[in-house]
């Protein structure tokens, strides 16, 4: 019901906008053969943005009407006997309609296109992903194998350093499961995104207890604004982005010593900041950094590197929150990433 309200009301102005246009041309040089183009340029934007051919083509019927009446002879009156007015009329259809068939396929073309892309990234994403699960699930078995065939013989601080591996490879792979399905329900359209108010020093609270089960010794600086800020968010979604760039901070920023969080407000949004005083991002990588694994791009496999689906994972949840995140080097050396989320302006005020 919104699409058909929107297409009407989109074809009733582009229509208008044209009658008015030509009115006003008409009047202003006293000539008419500008006056056909710009009612095709009219059913062409139509068809352009817009859904299917109905709309196209009753733009092009209303044009064919409008022109006979304001601009051929006898003016403001509907006369079709004239021959030149019928041959005008016919032609003005025609065009008016091939035109609106060719952007209609065109449309059609980009969309076969779009879902070809669409699962090409989708294979390029389980290519990666088998590659990359492959390793911790060997490790677990292999050293799951080796405690019970070599339960006696091992000591006990074998023992604790097998399980310690397998307890790690298997918060991996719980994380990396995270991912995909956080992919799957923002990729997919049958799930929604539900947005509820979420202070700011809640959110960071969890992420923080998240973060510090994984990573116990980081040193994470946090630098928060001193008034109360509520954010409309999908909060579970927004907490993934921001574990993900902490781990990925501390997982491949050599030499880093500290990741700061840092949140501030710039004209009624909230800027996030993650960033780090390791080695910085490759200046190659810095463009296709958030589309790592759907070019099928992976990191070697011993190193466990969650890297490339983590940051396209965060991508597509800002993506649907309606923002956009960047990566870049800073100046002082390391890296920073940085993402804002729209919030109300009373909420600021509470």
């Amino acid at each position: 019901m919104k699409k058909t309200v929107k297409n009407i009301l989109l074809t009733t102005a582009v229509l208008t906008a044209a009658f008015f246009i030509c009115l006003a041309l008409h009047s202003a040089f006293d000539s008419l053969a500008l006056i056909p183009a710009i009612f095709v340029l009219a059913v062409l934007l139509v068809s352009f943005f817009t859904e299917g051919y109905v709309y196209g083509i009753v733009s092009s019927l209303i044009s064919v009407l409008a022109l006979n009446f304001a601009f051929t002879f006898p003016f403001f009156k509907f006369n079709f006997t004239i021959p030149e007015n019928l041959v005008s009329a016919i032609i003005m259809i025609i065009v008016t309609l091939i035109t609106g068939a060719l952007t209609t396929k065109l449309k059609h073309q980009e969309a076969i296109k779009a879902r070809s892309e669409k699962e090409r990234m989708r294979s390029s994403l389980l290519r990666a992903v088998g590659h990359d699960l492959r390793t911790p699930l060997t490790t677990i078995y292999g050293s799951t194998s080796a405690i019970l065939e070599n339960y006696d013989s091992f000591s006990d601080e074998q023992k604790q350093r097998l399980l310690r591996g397998i307890k790690e490879d298997s918060e991996w792979l719980t994380h990396m499961v995270e991912n995909l399905l956080s992919i799957t329900r923002i990729d997919g359209g049958s799930v929604r995104l539900i947005k509820s108010p979420t202070a700011l020093e809640e959110l960071i609270d969890s992420v923080l207890q998240k973060f510090r089960k994984r990573f116990p010794d980081a040193n994470v600086q946090i630098d928060l604004p001193d008034e109360f800020l509520s954010i409309p968010m999908d909060a579970i979604l927004i907490e993934q982005v921001i574990v993900n760039l902490l781990e990925n901070s501390v997982r491949h920023a050599d030499g880093m010593t500290a990741v700061k969080l840092r949140v501030f407000t710039v004209d009624k949004k909230a800027v996030f900041e993650i960033s780090d005083d390791g080695c910085g991002i490759p200046a190659e990588r810095l463009k296709t950094i958030f589309t790592g694994y759907w070019d099928g791009i992976t990191a070697p496999s011993d190193t466990k590197s969650n890297s490339g689906i983590g940051l396209s994972v965060c991508d597509a949840i800002i993506k649907a929150h309606g923002g956009e995140i960047k990566a870049e080097n800073q100046k002082s050396g390391g890296a920073l990433f940085r993402f804002a989320l729209d919030f109300e302006e009373d909420e600021i005020e509470q």
